[in-house]
């Protein structure tokens, strides 16, 4: 059995996929954050290294039409893989913030803007519906996703789009979705440094309503409280240690520790990391190590 299929599955609908997934914002070089790592990954080494991941069984992407950098766009390069692979993947895409040519980031979309990022998401992926779009909450200014996710609800009725989520999302708009349409996901950051998607009930939710809950910045995390972190991560590496792995591989193997309903979505370029992140879905923690990990550290609430 791969690593990928030890970790089990989960259905986005009536798409069944992998837990392990694919977070394809790094083959931009990480130039949306603004913050580019250099020379940006070659075409070619980008499409070998997602269909190394669809070898190792890796059958779901997350991407975005606003993943981008100067030179790369990640939609495009994951068309590339697909042209040229046989298997099937799910391709979970996102809509909502959006950026001019040059980069910079726009106001915040109008609802009846959505139908263009879908229809670019459409036109960047080659396809001719979109398998699962997230409606990303871009900021406090989206109180309410009632108009937003009405006219996701109504492209999808159309045929655009096969399955609806949720990112950056509190319980009351899950709710207020749920009203609307199916929701197969919610995509929140959560992490053992960032667990405000356990204080606000909203990965209990997810399981409650059978919705899949998909973490990012699992590995990386949103930190807090330097020194609650340093001792977190000193517990981290003990752990590694005693099964001989990496903190990231600890790491993601307590995210998807959390619940069968929960996924990851860990992006690199790197291929060895690639096959560390893929890894982890063998990594079995034993309760000691999980209630270590989940101990407070000081300075902690």
């Amino acid at each position: 059995m791969s690593a990928v299929t030890a970790a089990g599955t989960w259905k986005l609908g009536d798409l069944e996929v992998n837990r392990i997934g694919y977070g394809a914002m790094r083959l931009t070089g990480n130039g949306m954050m603004g913050n580019s790592d250099g020379t940006p990954i070659d075409r070619d080494v980008a499409v070998g290294l997602l269909h190394s991941a669809f070898e190792q069984g890796v059958d779901h992407i997350d991407t975005a039409a606003f993943y981008f950098s100067p030179l790369r766009s990640a939609n495009e390069l994951i068309n590339r893989a697909l042209s040229s692979w046989h298997g099937d993947v799910v391709v979970v895409t996102k809509v909502g913030p959006s950026r001019d040519a040059s980069g910079e980031w726009l106001d915040i979309t109008r609802p009846e803007q959505l139908r263009g990022q879908v229809e670019e998401n459409l036109r960047q992926l080659g396809r001719d519906h979109l398998d699962v779009v997230n409606l990303r909450r871009n900021g406090p200014g989206m109180a309410s996703v009632t108009e937003h996710f009405g006219v996701l609800a109504e492209l999808r009725q159309a045929g655009l789009i096969r399955h609806l989520g949720l990112s950056n999302v509190r319980p009351e708009q899950v709710a207020e979705a749920l009203t609307i349409a199916p929701v197969v996901c919610v995509q929140n950051s959560y992490g053992l440094d960032w667990r405000r998607a356990d204080e606000i009930g909203l990965v209990d939710l997810c399981r409650e309503q059978g919705i899949a809950f998909v973490p990012y910045f699992a590995v990386s995390g949103l930190r807090r409280e330097a020194a609650a972190v340093q001792e977190r991560d000193a517990r981290v590496h003990s752990v590694a240690r005693a099964h001989d792995v990496t903190p990231a591989q600890v790491r993601l193997a307590w995210t998807l520790h959390r619940g069968p309903h929960v996924l990851a979505i860990p992006g690199t370029t790197n291929p060895a990391h690639l096959a560390e992140n893929i890894a982890a879905g063998n990594l079995r923690l034993t309760e000691q190590q999980l209630a270590l990990l989940d101990k407070p550290g000081e300075g902690t609430a």
